[in-house]
């Protein structure tokens, strides 16, 4: 972790009004106006298949999605409620309650805004792929089984959170479908399906929701056929439009230490959701993301969000590309989404209470499907098998387990994994009477250097770390037996050098001194070299025995051979 001094935190929205033109707000105020209409839906099911109200999934599209396009590093990210915090925030509700999820979501917005100040926009990206792909998959899943019940109008009361015993509930209740609530269901599939084929630029949830929920109130009007299906507001009891109070929490060290592993979930999880929907936008327009501002500005949204009652902000990557399709290309068009949203919450809940569930219902399994990446899935399974073990245990933790639990172990899996390849490909090397200078490099031409006898040669191909230290000291211990009288340690191709191999290094100079073998460095890069004198290794041996190069240190260890 790095702090430079200087906060790198510089809105994208600033830069944009100092050049602003109406031919830009037309643009943006289009696409504004179609993605506050599409991620209206998505705002409602995401808040309901969370396990709050749907007001709530509001109030935080309105109020986050308006501070990450005010304060944020991308040109074009539209923020809100996503389905990949949908399995978090409902087992944290269950566990620790509405106020848990509020000091967990706060804790959150700090970390992020941590994350930017120290420059971690940039590190954040080199999450391993496959441990992206397989929670955002273990999430997919995890909400399709979710919307199950309201779909199929099951009825069923108090559905068990956990993976297995929710599909054994359903599969028990399957002779209770609800035939209207079904017919909903499916009208609503097929129509969000098909929409896209029509043009792409219709949004097929919403188009769901207008023409499912009209033919309902007309079908009332003349027969009571779904006059029993389900709807938001008789689910809810009505959504109100007062808009929330700001409001505090208590907060204690016990309430920090348990909530923390389930806050930094909600961090990562929102550093890697933005920042990706940020990379695909920058690809898409060709602008370039602040990655750090980014997270300072998702850090204030998710810091914000909670004192209002609402649930964890991020980058939508759909709702942003829809924003790019549209037409937006500055964060006002993002700003303009939220006032929109703010608009429908005043003035149109009583249509919105109206909706079915079922059809919400439809529209988080057509989410769940494109979250899902079965084709990327596909793919990474042609690839080595470590990456395929991380692929799969973090997918199954994240289904059978949680999501805090399979990122945890992913990393810790992806790491393991990294760490055992980079070993196999780090090699020592021991030479004999002879060595080419120039082996392993572009160098045409080669020379070939005289080792004096009583002259050992090892040479460490890759970074000296606490793996390979210790494969490099057993080497070191097996070749005791024949005790030379200089041993050069060639280091041309160590990039950098820990604790640990520090440490045996260390423990090797002052064996071998202690057995009169002298220690002569070849080739120490100079990062390496910075960091053994500042360890203090100039006073292990003379500071002419750390050569730039092994002409040099073959010279000097035959000299020191043939003078004993």
């Amino acid at each position: 972790m790095h702090f430079s001094g200087t906060i790198d935190f510089k809105p994208k929205l600033f830069s944009a009004l100092s050049n602003y033109s109406f031919s830009k707000f037309k643009d943006d105020l289009i696409a504004g106006v179609v993605v506050g209409i599409v991620a209206l839906p998505l705002a409602i099911a995401f808040g309901i298949a969370s396990g709050v109200n749907p007001t709530i999934g509001l109030i935080t599209a309105i109020i986050g999605g308006f501070i990450v396009s005010a304060l944020g590093g991308c040109s074009v990210q539209i923020g809100g409620p996503t389905g990949a915090f949908i399995v978090i925030v409902y087992n944290i509700i269950a566990t620790y309650g509405l106020e848990g999820l509020a000091i967990a979501t706060f804790m959150a917005g700090i970390i992020l805004v941590l994350l930017g100040l120290f420059h971690l926009g940039t590190v954040i990206k080199f999450i391993p792929y496959p441990i992206v792909v397989g929670f955002t998959a273990g999430i997919a899943l995890t909400i399709f089984s979710t919307q199950m019940n309201d779909f199929f109008g099951l009825g069923i009361q108090g559905v068990p959170s956990e993976f297995i015993p929710k599909w054994g509930a359903y599969f028990a209740n399957f002779g209770n479908i609800d035939l209207p609530t079904f017919l909903v269901g499916i009208v609503s599939l097929l129509i969000i399906i098909v929409t896209p084929k029509i043009s792409k630029k219709l949004p097929g949830a919403l188009i769901a929701i207008i023409l499912v929920t009209a033919a309902i109130y007309i079908s009332n009007m003349f027969c009571d056929f779904f006059a029993g299906v389900e709807t938001i507001g008789r689910r809810f009891n009505g959504m109100s439009t007062d808009l929330p109070t700001p409001h505090g929490f208590e907060l204690s060290m016990a309430t920090i230490n348990n909530l923390l592993p389930s806050a930094f979930t909600i961090a990562v999880l929102g550093a890697i959701e933005s920042l990706l929907s940020a990379t695909v936008a920058d690809g898409v327009t060709g602008s370039r993301t602040n990655s750090n501002t980014e997270l300072i500005g998702q850090g204030i949204a998710n810091i914000t969000v909670p004192l209002f009652g609402g649930i964890p902000v991020t980058g939508a990557i759909a709702r942003t590309m829809t924003n790019i399709t549209n037409g937006g290309r500055t964060p006002v068009a993002g700003v303009i989404h939220a006032i929109v949203l703010l608009l429908i919450f005043l003035f149109m809940m009583d249509l919105i209470n109206m909706v079915p569930m079922s059809c919400l219902a439809a529209v988080l399994i057509v989410v769940s499907y494109n979250m899902s990446g079965w084709r990327t899935i596909r793919g990474i399974l042609k690839n080595p098998k470590s990456d395929i073990t991380v692929l799969l245990v973090t997918f199954l933790l994240t289904v059978i387990f949680d999501l805090t639990i399979a990122i945890e172990i992913g990393l810790l899996l992806a790491v393991v994994l990294f760490l055992r390849r980079v070993m196999e490909n780090t090699a020592v090397k021991v030479y004999g009477e002879q060595l080419d200078a120039a082996e392993g490099t572009d160098m045409s031409q080669h020379e070939v250097l005289d080792v004096a006898p009583g002259v050992s040669v090892y040479e460490i191909d890759g970074p000296f770390f606490f793996g390979i230290a210790t494969k490099f000291d057993e080497l070191m211990r097996t070749s005791m037996a024949n005790k030379p009288k200089v041993r050069i340690i060639r280091m041309r191709k160590v990039p950098f050098i820990d604790s640990t191999g520090l440490h045996n290094l260390e423990l090797l100079i002052k064996s071998s001194q202690a057995e009169g073998i002298e220690i002569v460095l070849s080739g120490v890069q100079p990062g390496v070299h910075a960091t053994l004198m500042h360890a203090g290794f100039d006073k292990l041996i003379p500071a002419d025995h750390i050569c730039d190069h092994i002409t040099r240190a073959v010279k000097m260890a035959n000299a020191v051979a043939s003078a004993q």
